[in-house]
């Protein structure tokens, strides 16, 4: 049924009082709508100190007070007038704005739907001024310098909007969310927030480091990396979150682009595309970044809360985003949260003791390379040498067997005596040494700092994956040929997908040829996974190939397809590993980029600390 036909009206000039209020559904859109604006003014006057006061979530009130430039007498019907701004005058301003506010519509709107008094002084006024938002009256008030903005009765005139408003927390919950987004930009200003005459928040005047840790908290402070890159225009600055510490909701995500705190798909993308090989699951990152760039490289007029941008030049900011928050994720906390990994030293250098151990870090990804073996008087098998805790060297294929190669019981080798007296190069060897395995998972280690714990296979399997990751990337996957090949049964789409993508197979480095129609046989593997399961992998290659096309995985999937491989190539639990090879993964370990955590997002060590034993048996208490 077609609704009635509205009568026919002549077009009309629509009143000045009815413009501000169709203004302010796209500005006003709530109370916190209003804080922001008002903050962003305070920021735009110079003001270093902001006090913000509301009442029943600011529904009832919104009082902010700054310290800034002021407003002269005579300009303050301006400042309540439409489009009245003393930020732009040019096309050329707006295409270069500088300042978080410049259309110049915010006090009009937030008065034409509010009871609104301003009241503000500058330097060299005897006193401050008053003027009424309704009025417009301007009266002589008390005040020092600087501007306050007190909004009361939100809405009191559309009584429609204030239905949609929800409970006073929940809007006193969005007002303090912006006030937080706001003092994390500007840790130069001093923020204090109350509600219902209560201090809420209070954040004095520092620096960018100790604001973020107030606001976000100690857990996100005890797992960041700094990042401060730049590339001719653009400048990226200020904390990603540990993997590790992720959390189940985006609410610890903050960019801002020239200090304004935006939602930009494009750099959320960016910066989720750079966790992706290190986040584990559905779970979110935590970070608060800064993009610095020529304000004519992005226009921030494209959304009337200006919560959204554009940039000129997209790709390159989002591959520039995209790569710093790589390189800074790169870093490995074993290396002191953030530093480089330290170069090995060299075997012929003047550490006797770790030569052994350094000769074969490698090995652990080729298992069957012949260790030699050295003589030792500590037991049967190991002893420590001279100068430390060098033991023999255990062939690393027994990384990759299922039993051991004894075909007995696991031996632990005891720890040496004066490993507790050794002074533990903590710049070199962060990880420290080993000190025994725990139930065949995981390894025990002592450094300078105390106690570290280490999950063999997914320490094991980042290291693989890093590898393969390399060898893909420089084109040089070597191959391992299969003496004998290994056939398996297989349906008609698994051989038809291995005829059909040799190319993308061999670039992988497996040779998967049909020798029926119901038989395929792998005839190579890449060298790095020689001593896994050929049939399991090749299922598994040939299933992602055909799920996400031959081209599409080595580009769009390639780390989950790498991921899979190196996972079934770790060492698994409850393999017994000797000293020695223990000694070799923590190295190597240091040696890898985004050691912290699995291809999964798991992590792969643990630090305790000597302060943390002292209080669990209350040592110094």
């Amino acid at each position: 049924m077609n609704p009635p036909l509205s009568p026919i009206r002549a077009i009309q000039q629509l009143p000045d009082n009815l413009i501000s209020q169709i203004a302010a559904g796209e500005v006003v859109e709530r109370p916190s709508a209003v804080v922001k604006e008002l903050l962003e003014n305070a920021l735009d006057a110079g003001a270093t100190q902001i006090t913000v006061r509301l009442e029943q979530g600011g529904v009832k009130r919104i009082a902010i007070t700054d310290n800034g430039r002021g407003i002269a007498p005579e300009q303050l019907p301006l400042a309540l007038a439409r489009h009245a701004t003393s930020k732009i005058s040019s096309l050329h301003d707006l295409e270069n704005v500088a300042t978080l506010g410049f259309r110049g519509e915010a006090l009009a709107s937030i008065a034409s739907v509010s009871q609104l008094t301003l009241t503000s002084r500058t330097a060299d006024a005897g006193h401050a001024s008053e003027i009424d938002g309704s009025t417009l009256a301007v009266t002589p008030s008390s005040g020092a310098q600087g501007t306050t903005v007190d909004v009361q009765d939100l809405y009191f005139n559309t009584p429609a909007r204030r239905k949609f408003l929800k409970s006073e927390q929940t809007e006193f919950g969005h007002c303090a969310e912006v006030v937080r987004r706001i003092a994390l930009a500007r840790p130069d200003v001093s923020f204090s927030l109350t509600h219902n005459g209560k201090t809420v928040d209070h954040w004095n005047i520092t620096e960018i480091a100790k604001r973020s840790a107030s606001i976000l908290g100690n857990e996100f402070a005890n797992a960041r990396l700094a990042l401060d890159e730049g590339a001719g225009p653009l400048r990226l600055h200020g904390f990603v979150g540990l993997p590790t510490a992720s959390k189940a909701r985006a609410d610890a995500q903050y960019f801002y682009v020239n200090g304004r705190f935006v939602r930009d798909k494009l750099l959320v993308h960016a910066v989720r595309a750079a966790y992706q090989d290190v986040l584990h699951g559905d779970r979110y990152p935590s970070y608060v970044l800064g993009l610095d760039l020529d304000p004519a490289l992005v226009d921030v007029n494209v959304h009337p809360s200006k919560i959204e941008v554009r940039f000129r030049d997209s790709r390159s900011v989002h591959q520039f985003v995209f790569h710093a928050v790589s390189r800074a994720l790169a870093q490995t906390s074993a290396t002191s949260f953030g530093a480089t990994p330290a170069p090995l030293p060299s075997p012929s250098g003047a550490m006797p003791w770790i030569r052994g151990s350094q000769e074969h870090l490698q090995a652990i990804l080729q298992p069957n390379a012949q260790v030699p073996q050295q003589q030792t008087s500590f037991g049967p098998q190991f002893a420590p040498a001279a100068n430390g805790v060098a033991q023999t060297m255990a062939n690393y294929g027994a990384l990759f067997t299922g039993n051991d190669p004894a075909g007995g019981a696991a031996t632990y080798p005891a720890a040496p005596q004066q490993l507790a007296s050794q002074t533990l190069p903590s710049d070199d060897f962060p990880l420290g040494f080993a000190l025994a395995q725990l139930h065949g998972i995981y390894i025990l280690a002592q450094n300078t700092k105390g106690l570290v714990l280490v999950d063999m296979h997914a320490a094991h399997e980042r290291i693989l994956y890093e590898q393969l990751k390399g060898a893909l990337d420089e084109d040089a996957m070597q191959v391992q040929p299969l003496l004998i090949p290994v056939t398996f049964f297989a349906d008609a789409v698994e051989v038809g997908t291995a005829e059909e993508n040799q190319e993308t197979l061999h670039a992988l480095g497996f040779d998967i040829a049909a020798i029926s129609p119901t038989t395929l046989a792998v005839r190579s593997v890449p060298a790095l996974l020689k001593n896994a399961d050929a049939q399991t992998l090749a299922r598994d290659v040939l299933r992602d190939v055909r799920e996400f096309g031959g081209s599409r995985v080595l580009v769009e999937r390639r780390n989950e397809l790498l991921g899979t491989l190196a996972c079934h190539t770790a060492v698994r639990a409850n393999r017994s590993l000797t000293a020695p090879e223990m000694n070799a993964l923590l190295r190597q370990m240091e040696a890898t980029e985004r050691a912290d955590q699995c291809n999964h997002g798991r992590p792969t060590w643990s630090q305790l600390a000597l302060s943390d034993l002292d209080k669990l048996f209350l040592r110094g208490q």
